[in-house]
């Protein structure tokens, strides 16, 4: 049995069974079931292998808070405490605009802060939280070289066993930000075509989306890499542009080994088509489940390179993210 967590970006949490059938090939998709209804927007949810579930709130849709535990159908709590959760901007130690979230193999909730959709923005941070402790483990704050102005560092996948993470920023320089947990140390990756939006339409409920462009003027949105994830082997980066029909990969060793930008462009390749998408999620056996924005729906890439559809669902508003347990 599998689990796949969906984040519905109104307050609707939702989460999807797929059962393998004994007589069947393909996984059989059940009911969508209804977790949690909330007074908050959740930005990206992720999920504990107890079941405890985790949520940042959307930093376009603010909330009292902005980092919470969900406890009950139409309850939360801040997490891991009301300081991390004081007024945004308000100093060093408090959650700004955090996006995504990912538990990982060893019980952390590691956020990562874009700090922009604010007034005054503040510095980017990745931030990791033993969620039995509520203690933070880990922190590291950006460098305005790594993270510059205007960047959106959005979705991340996590290597827990090598203290490796790896962000999309799908602000106006499209890129890979690697963080190197044990080192101390990040790199930008960027400048490649896979990282960049296609001059495609980004429709949802039927009309194309407007984003504020030069000069405050709405333009049609075009938003680069956003969707990221890693293989179970954490061997193998995916990703993909929002705004973009194509899936990549990249072995995640380059990163870790730190090899230059010009072998790690060498090194890309498409893995197979996408939806127009915010987020994803692969498993264990190599499938894709990729967010897909026009048809309110998940879509799945299989391992051997096949696109169909999942679910559609009319209440499936924008699907931020997925995530898989640790069993997948």
């Amino acid at each position: 049995m599998k689990m796949l967590s969906i984040h519905l970006p109104a307050s609707v949490l939702a989460a999807f069974i797929l059962v393998t059938m004994a007589n069947a090939q393909q996984p059989e998709v059940g009911e969508v079931e209804v977790v949690a209804e909330l007074d908050i927007t959740p930005g990206n949810v992720t999920a504990s292998k107890d079941g405890r579930m985790f949520a940042s709130v959307h930093g376009m849709r603010r909330g009292p808070v902005q980092l919470v535990e969900i406890t009950g159908f139409n309850s939360y709590a801040a997490f891991p405490n009301e300081s991390w959760n004081a007024k945004p901007g308000s100093g060093p130690d408090v959650m700004n605009t955090p996006h995504g979230v990912v538990i990982d193999s060893r019980d952390r909730l590691w956020v990562v802060d874009h700090g922009n959709w604010m007034d005054k923005p503040q510095p980017a941070k990745l931030v990791a939280f033993d969620i039995n402790t509520r203690q933070m483990v880990n922190r590291y704050d950006f460098s305005a070289q790594v993270a510059p102005a205007g960047q959106i560092l959005q979705d991340l996948a996590v290597d827990g066993e090598r203290d490796f993470v790896y962000v999309a920023d799908c602000g106006p320089d499209p890129a890979i930000v690697s963080v190197d947990i044990k080192q101390g140390m990040a790199r930008r990756f960027s400048g490649h075509p896979s990282l960049a939006a296609e001059n495609v339409e980004l429709v949802v409920e039927g009309k194309p989306l407007l984003f504020p462009g030069e000069g405050g003027k709405m333009a049609p949105a075009r938003v680069g890499v956003n969707p990221i994830t890693l293989s179970a082997d954490g061997e193998t980066l995916y990703f993909g542009p929002m705004n973009g029909t194509s899936w990549y990969s990249v072995p995640a060793k380059l990163f870790r080994e730190g090899a230059p930008d010009a072998q790690i462009a060498a090194a890309i390749t498409r893995v197979g088509s996408k939806p127009i998408s915010d987020g994803a999620a692969t498993d264990a056996e190599g499938n894709h489940f990729i967010t897909n924005l026009p048809d309110n729906g998940i879509d799945v890439l299989t391992r051997t390179g096949e696109l169909k559809p999942l679910v559609r669902d009319e209440r499936f508003l924008w699907p931020d993210n997925a995530h898989f347990g640790p069993d997948s």
